[in-house]
């Protein structure tokens, strides 16, 4: 089982290696916001595990596991954020909130979140009543249904 920052690791050497094939320590350090030291330890053990290949002063590509266990990261990520923008969340704030719970989350948890955000973009209206009744709700704080008194 990967940890928090191995699976950030991975994700963001995913991210690097789509332009060039591979991610250097620096731009790692960059990203993660690490000393490269810090960097180097962590491709060591990911090394180890058989997540990547780790050229120490060249490169760092992802194996097929690696590869595989990224993809489930920002699997898991993309989908957290779309649940969060859905329910009203701002893009940036549900990036951040999708990076911070993404490591946490039951997988029960998970697939009832896929489920639901499945069903909403499997609905046959671009803004379903029941939605727009929830928007309605964060606005006013009053279900639309309810009589006013």
């Amino acid at each position: 089982m990967l940890g928090r920052r191995a699976e950030d690791y991975l994700e963001a050497i995913l991210s690097l290696s789509k332009e060039k094939g591979y991610a250097k320590v620096m731009e790692l350090a960059k990203i993660l916001r690490v000393k490269p030291a810090s960097v180097s330890e962590m491709l060591h053990k990911l090394s180890r595990n058989g997540f990547v290949v780790y050229r120490k002063r060249m490169y760092v590509t992802l194996t097929n596991k690696g590869l595989e266990a990224a993809k489930r990261v920002r699997e898991k990520r993309e989908l957290l954020i779309k649940f969060l923008t859905t329910i009203g969340v701002s893009e940036e704030v549900a990036e951040i909130d999708a990076c911070a719970i993404e490591h946490t989350l039951h997988p029960e948890t998970l697939k009832q979140l896929r489920n639901f955000v499945r069903f909403i973009e499997s609905s046959p209206s671009v803004n379903p009543v029941w939605l727009e009744h929830f928007r309605e709700f964060c606005k006013t704080g009053r279900h639309p249904c309810l009589k006013q008194r």
